[in-house]
């Protein structure tokens, strides 16, 4: 009887074990259902339909921990494709629901459904989902917050409570009739008629008085502030009055903390904050303004507003204005970068296989339309475009991914170059005239990796048309950000920080000047690489990845899934 006793205590202890295991896991499932749908709203003294989720805007938090099962289906019951990318998750053998338009899928057409199927393998912090067809990510995007295992603590004190603050544009114009129009015209978009937190403008806009996000917090506190940038085609600055920012984790990765005054997220990017409520009981802004680092571009310089509002003061009364930077102030950029390190040291490939240097800026294209007045107003009555290595990324008609799985021909070729045809003064020389011809060639190019490889890529912006910070995002994988600096980029004299450098999904590639990167390749699949300024998109600054399957099942792409949306 005894050692009946004995096994039982012992089966029960097991049981209790497996059972601990399974919740510090944090092996879970997440269930969401998303139908993308069509909302009236009003805002800056007119009303008009946009696309949502679930008729929210911004759209619903995902909440999971991390090592969590991710399943949402998505119903597209608006008159446009859509799909979802789940922006910062790298997609572990699961390329199929990444979500770019035409790289891993087709879209999800007017009254179909697909259900986006990913876990969330050693992976935590603050992400976002948006759409990833045509413009439709400037109202369908949302906050995915996934915190550490059950048990396991913050590397900084816990805070009192977090917020979500997602920074957004507001057109008044159609946003799919609006990227049509763009394009059509040759030149660049017409600036947002609002920046938005939370979905709000806040009261420095027309009919906005009212229209005002508020945050109220009690004194003596420390909170957690999850910026998420959502917008379409502006990198802003945030700061919060007379209040300290202290930066402890950038897209989804914890950071040394680092205190500044101001922060500025590329659109795609996240920082999560501390913000201690230590100043007099009062109102104080929180205000979100563009940084625009290229020249002779037209962009909206009003600033939202939202209130952070201590409990105790008198409603109603004025708040204490936000400093924000001006809207060149390249110094207050590359000065939180440089406070930027990982938490521990970190493990960088010190060897490395393949070395890519890669140009991204915008393009001169020449005007061949019939009508140029209407459809040439880019510089020099041209085209304006954009591109890698100059050559501007145009998508197929099936996904790319398909295309690879299936060993479909003509969609996409495996010939993007591993430097640029020409070297020239990338930086302050090279506008689209002779000697330098940087017209970009057309094409879908694709660079093919073996699995395992070790990755060095540099980024290098060009001003041939205009030196621009441009934020790079890398579909599928983070990164270390080993390095950056101004001008060419020079591998005598260029720096490198091999022991914490940050790691990232979206880099800002400095303004006149280059950032370097290093990956393992080894997530078989099909990645986009593009800047996430949207219209850059649009242009073609991009290329796509595909890395090569491994050995053995956990190195290889499954096969896709029964409901993948069709062309």
């Amino acid at each position: 009887m005894a050692n009946l006793d004995i096994s039982f205590m012992l089966w029960l202890c097991l049981v209790a074990f497996a059972h601990n295991l399974h919740v510090m896991a944090g092996t879970s499932t997440k269930f969401y259902d998303f139908k993308v749908l069509t909302k009236r709203v009003t805002k800056l003294c007119n009303s008009k339909d946009i696309v949502t989720v679930n008729g929210m805007f911004p759209g619903p938090v995902v909440y999971a921990q991390e090592d969590d099962r991710i399943i949402v289906k998505v119903t597209n019951k608006t008159p446009y494709n859509i799909t979802i990318h789940w922006h910062g998750v790298q997609q572990r053998l699961s390329c199929w629901s990444d979500g770019p338009s035409y790289i891993t899928q087709c879209p999800i057409q007017t009254g179909k459904s697909f259900t986006y199927k990913f876990t969330l393998v050693k992976q935590k912090g603050t992400f976002l989902w948006h759409a990833h067809v045509s413009w439709l990510r400037g109202t369908v995007y949302g906050a995915f917050v996934v915190h550490p295992k059950i048990g396991v603590p913050y590397p900084f004190k816990h805070p009192y409570k977090e917020h979500i603050v997602i920074i957004g544009e507001y057109w008044l114009q159609d946003l799919v009739q609006l990227e049509r129009a763009t394009l059509a015209s040759g030149g660049g978009p017409p600036p947002p008629d609002a920046y938005t937190i939370n979905g709000h403008p806040g009261s420095n806009y027309n009919c906005s008085t009212n229209d005002v996000f508020r945050f109220h917090v009690v004194p003596g506190k420390t909170y957690l502030l999850r910026l998420i940038n959502a917008g379409l085609n502006t990198e802003n600055f945030f700061a919060i009055a007379n209040h300290k920012l202290t930066i402890v984790e950038a897209d989804a990765e914890y950071t040394k903390p680092f205190t500044t005054d101001r922060v500025m997220l590329g659109p795609g990017q996240t920082l999560n904050v501390l913000v201690t409520t230590d100043q007099p009981i009062g109102r104080y802004s929180m205000a979100v303004g563009p940084y625009m680092s290229a020249k002779n571009v037209h962009f909206q310089n009003i600033s939202a507003i939202a209130y952070f509002q201590y409990l105790g003061g008198v409603p109603n009364t004025g708040s204490l204005p936000a400093n924000l930077p001006s809207f060149n102030d390249n110094l207050a950029v590359m000065t939180v970068m440089d406070g930027l390190r990982s938490l521990k040291e970190v493990n960088v490939p010190k060897e490395i296989d393949e070395n890519l240097f890669v140009t991204v800026g915008l393009n001169v294209q020449k005007c061949l339309s019939k009508s140029p007045k209407e459809n040439c107003k880019g510089n020099s009555n041209g085209v304006l475009a954009a591109s890698m290595n100059n050559i501007s990324f145009i998508k197929p008609k099936i996904s790319i991914l398909e295309a690879y799985y299936k060993k479909i021909n003509g969609s996409f070729s495996e010939d993007f170059p591993d430097a640029p045809i020409k070297f020239y003064d990338f930086v302050n020389g090279a506008p689209n005239n002779i000697p330098y011809d940087t017209q970009a060639e057309n094409g879908t190019r694709t660079k093919v990796l073996e699995y395992g490889t070790r990755v060095q890529l540099i980024l290098q912006d060009t001003g041939t048309v205009s030196t621009e910070n441009h934020p790079i995002h890398l579909h599928g994988y983070s990164f270390y950000v080993i390095g950056y600096g101004s001008g060419n980029y020079n591998s005598k004299t260029a720096n490198f920080n091999l022991v914490d450098p940050p790691y990232m999904n979206t880099i800002g590639v400095p303004v006149g000047g280059w950032a370097a990167i290093r990956f393992v390749a080894d997530n078989p699949g099909v990645w986009f690489m593009h800047c996430h300024i949207e219209i850059h998109q649009s242009w073609g600054l991009g290329t796509v990845f595909i890395v090569k399957n491994g050995k053995g099942k956990l190195e290889t792409l499954p096969d896709p899934p029964a409901d993948l949306p069709q062309c």
